[in-house]
């Protein structure tokens, strides 16, 4: 076979993944398409046609979207060089994972029983996973209890392993490479037996504590937000992933933040809550928010340099979350005051000094040249519209194992090695794809607008879509396939792929699961030499690379969409590691593969 690329100005992949189940327990989930990090979709090709009002939104930042395209570009794998990173681990200067504020008060958080066998929970308190696709339980109030649970399922240490004289963490939303650069905070109403105050406070995952960083004024949640609503701070240390990784770090970064949003979003369900990305905020409000103007202002160097710079260990602020009691409709959001008032949050005493993460450093300067250029500003929007809950496709309850959302969200692993032999049913691969749809199963809503869990947090329109090569699923033939997740791009993508494509509906796929058959072929040893060489990519049931609307994207919303498809990979990537657990199988990531090859590979 031979492959021809994707015009580089429409679609371009993200990260990958792989989904194969082992013969002891679970199958894997490959995702490879074009750079992001383990456990990564692929990267984000361009494909989009030309949007009407091109002219107006054009005025995009030229020089911005060159940096981005240069990044991107030159993060790029392929089959005759890898992108710069370091040559070999420092183990001396690997970074600490945990990052902790010297000196601020401690408040631990409880913990809770995995198993429904240890302890008489209710359905309420220990909903099953399957269900929350279908509806979201009544919601709780926010409590010592209830916050403790959202940490506990979402961000919270969730194993330690030990081999030889190495021991590590597992954590419940999973990093490339295990590295975990990504921070949580809490901007919160007074909960009692925590802060009699509002406040703001840093999530510490070892000590599954609360490190309280300030107090916040009495009226600043009555006055902005709905009753029983809290926000989220997710921020990124940009070194942890860079000590492994080099210059795709910046990728594999935003794609871990995708993977919190959705591991957020998954633990309030479980509690009746509901979860929005507040994207009118600009940078300089998330870093006022979450305190991280603690950090002093970092000078990138003009090339990559090595030594002590214990500068670049700052958070990059990524994003606010509201999390809030489901069933709320539209409420209005101010942005224009709200801003306001995040600017006198810079008065007040911030408590604790931030640690070292390591000794020294290498700064790949591109990194922080291209997070400074995609840096949001303040979007000037009144209201926040909550659409509807939409429930997801059940094509069959058998094809889950009867597992509580403590249990899946808790016990997923990422997958190491595939067996190469394990199948799953038809049905059941249909019913995973059925939870990676953005707008759920009404007949009458084309797969285009976020309303589905988890995908309903994003503030935009799907435009990451997924190209599959199925092995092992019993019932469908070998070959590679495409799941639409956003109708609208229909066309273009017709085009912008190979012409003997025969974009046919699989047998027995369900009317509204808008997956297409494009070619049969055994697909393993390309799989497998796309996703650098790697025997897992074709030893799994299927393998999948994410496609993404890119350039025109970029210029039709702003530079500052380049992290965000890489966000919306990293949800995607979520659901897909939580149903590879919740059917009985395994999944992983795959964040080294050749990004241009991947393109070529929808152009037999």
């Amino acid at each position: 076979m031979r492959f021809s690329s994707l015009n580089p100005r429409y679609y371009q992949f993200l990260p990958s993944t792989s989904v194969i189940p082992t013969l002891t327990s679970i199958s894997k989930f490959n995702k490879r398409l074009s750079g992001t990090p383990s456990m990564s979709f692929s990267s984000p090709s361009s494909f989009s046609p030309p949007s009407s009002s091109a002219n107006s939104k054009e005025a995009v930042d030229d020089q911005g979207l060159l940096q981005v395209l240069k990044y991107h570009n030159q993060t790029k794998h392929s089959f005759t060089k890898y992108a710069r990173g370091p040559h070999g681990l420092d183990w001396a200067n690997q970074p600490n994972p945990f990052r902790r504020y010297d000196s601020a008060p401690l408040l631990p958080l409880l913990h809770f029983p995995i198993d429904n066998e240890t302890v008489s929970l209710s359905t309420i308190d220990a909903p099953l996973y399957s269900s929350l696709f279908l509806s979201l339980p009544p919601p709780k109030p926010i409590s010592k209890s209830t916050i403790s649970q959202f940490f506990y399922d979402s961000l919270a240490l969730s194993a330690w392993k030990t081999t030889g004289f190495s021991t590590w963490s597992l954590r419940v939303n999973p990093s490339s490479g295990n590295l975990h650069p990504t921070e949580a905070y809490i901007i919160s109403p007074p909960i009692e037996s925590v802060s009699d105050s509002p406040f703001v406070a840093h999530y510490a995952p070892k000590e599954h504590s609360l490190e309280l960083r300030t107090k916040i004024p009495s009226e600043f949640f009555p006055r902005f937000f709905p009753h029983g609503s809290f926000l989220v701070g997710l921020s990124s240390i940009f070194w942890r992933e860079a000590w492994k990784y080099g210059e795709r770090a910046f990728r594999y970064c935003n794609h871990d933040v995708g993977h919190a949003i959705a591991a957020v979003t998954m633990a309030a369900a479980g509690l009746g809550w509901d979860v929005k990305l507040l994207d009118g905020l600009g940078y300089e409000d998330l870093k006022k928010i979450m305190g991280l103007q603690i950090f002093p202002e970092f000078e990138i160097p003009s090339r990559a340099v090595k030594g002590k710079i214990p500068e670049i260990e700052f958070e990059h602020p990524d994003c606010v979350l509201l999390v809030f009691p489901n069933g709320i409709g539209e409420f209005d959001v101010n942005y224009k005051e709200l801003s306001s008032s995040i600017s006198e949050f810079s008065k007040l005493e911030w408590k604790g000094k931030p640690n070292f993460l390591s000794k020294e450093h290498i700064c790949w300067d591109i990194i922080y040249r291209t997070a400074e250029v995609v840096k949001k500003p303040l979007t000037l929007v009144h209201r926040l519209l909550v659409d509807p809950f939409q429930r997801s496709g059940l094509y069959g309850e058998d094809s889950y194992k009867g597992f509580t959302t403590r249990q899946v969200v808790r016990k997923r692993r990422s997958a190491v090695d595939m067996d190469g032999v394990t199948e799953i049913e038809r049905d059941v691969f249909y019913q995973i794809l059925s939870h990676c749809l953005p707008s759920g199963c009404e007949p009458r809503e084309k797969q285009k607008r976020q309303l589905a869990l988890p995908f309903r947090t994003l503030a935009w329109d799907a435009e990451v879509h997924a190209a599959l090569f199925v092995h092992r699923v019993a019932g469908l033939p070998q070959g590679l396939y495409f799941l639409l997740r956003n109708e609208n791009h229909l066309d273009e993508l017709k085009k912008a792929m190979n012409t003997d494509f025969v974009w046919a509906k699989p047998e027995g796929c369900p009317d509204d699961l808008p997956l297409y058959e494009l070619f049969r072929t055994d697909c393993r040893r390309l799989s497998k030499q796309l996703s650098c060489h790697q025997d897992i990519a074709s030893d799994g049931c299927f393998s999948l690379g994410m496609l993404a609307r890119f350039q025109p994207c970029l210029r039709e919303k702003g530079v500052w969409m380049y992290p965000r498809l890489f966000w919306e990979t990293g949800v995607l990537g979520q659901v897909l590691y939580l149903e590879a657990h919740a059917v009985g199988v395994s999944a992983t990531g795959i964040g080294c593969f050749f990004d241009d090859p991947g393109d070529d590979s929808l152009r037999f």
